[in-house]
């Protein structure tokens, strides 16, 4: 059977994702986003899952890099609703509590929460789904985790409180990874990166190869262009598929006008998962 390999340890948002866009396929999990890449480049899984960036947060800005440094292909995208869980021993109820482990992100996102218990130590740690199994190992009944209901069921442990995050306008967006030297051959948006010479007007020159043919940006960002000292590399979300003729229209004008040009992939456009 083949493989999907993701960021994180069992009962992460990114298996969460995984599940959703594969469903019925194992998973591969991987200790950091650079092994998921080399998972999927060596055949170790067919396809990788990685987040792109949180609605609340903002992009993943190393999965940005590792994007534009490799040749992988973005073959669909999915948005997962990120619902936080206070998540304990089996037997513990909230009173108990007096430590609470998890990322610096969704300590963050559940700040509102917290701040009803003062008396709680929050201790930051290396993701969601490892805070809970941090707690499973330890067995110290008055320690909790914030992740997801899935983090609790893969470790047999008690969902104590959920959706505690402070908005419900929380949603990653994750990026479906394959080895492949072709695009999809279907799907209505596009991923690519570029960069322009530092010369007045040239981003202004560059976005109008999209803006002159009626193609709508849906997202835009910039991120330092490495091994080049205050130079930078923009990546961008267009409506259409690389062959759609005003779509190709353009990356031709761009190429002309940029100093490099990479379409990241075409792929089906993503609706939010039911949480």
């Amino acid at each position: 059977m083949s493989k999907v390999a993701f960021q994180g340890v069992k009962g992460a948002f990114s298996e969460d994702a995984a599940a959703s866009f594969f469903p019925g396929v194992d998973t591969m999990p991987c200790p950091d986003f650079e092994s998921v890449f080399r998972a999927v480049e060596r055949g170790d899984a067919e396809h990788g899952i990685v987040p792109v960036e949180n609605s609340i947060e903002g992009s993943v800005t190393a999965v940005n890099d590792l994007l534009l440094e490799n040749d992988l292909v973005i073959v669909g995208e999915v948005l997962v609703p990120v619902v936080h869980c206070l998540i304990s021993h089996p037997g513990s109820d909230i009173g108990d509590i007096v430590r609470v482990y998890s990322h610096p992100q969704a300590l963050g996102q559940c700040r509102s929460f917290l701040a009803r218990y003062p008396g709680w130590e929050k201790v930051p740690a290396f993701d969601t789904a490892g805070s809970v199994r941090l707690i499973k190992e330890r067995g110290i009944k008055d320690e909790a985790a914030i992740a997801s209901r899935r983090a609790a069921e893969a470790y047999g442990m008690k969902v104590l409180r959920e959706g505690i995050q402070g908005s419900d306008e929380n949603y990653t967006r994750f990026f479906a990874l394959r080895r492949s030297s072709h695009l999809l051959d279907r799907g209505d948006k596009t991923s690519l990166a570029f960069a322009t010479r530092n010369v007045p007007g040239a981003l202004y020159e560059a976005m109008g190869a999209f803006a002159g043919r009626g193609i709508n940006m849906t997202k835009v960002e910039s991120r330092p262009r490495k091994g080049r000292a205050w130079e930078y590399v923009f990546f961008v979300d267009i409506d259409g598929h690389v062959n759609d003729p005003k779509v190709a229209d353009a990356l031709t004008d761009l190429v002309r006008r940029a100093v490099f040009v990479k379409v990241l992939g075409s792929y089906p456009r993503a609706m939010p998962l039911v949480p």
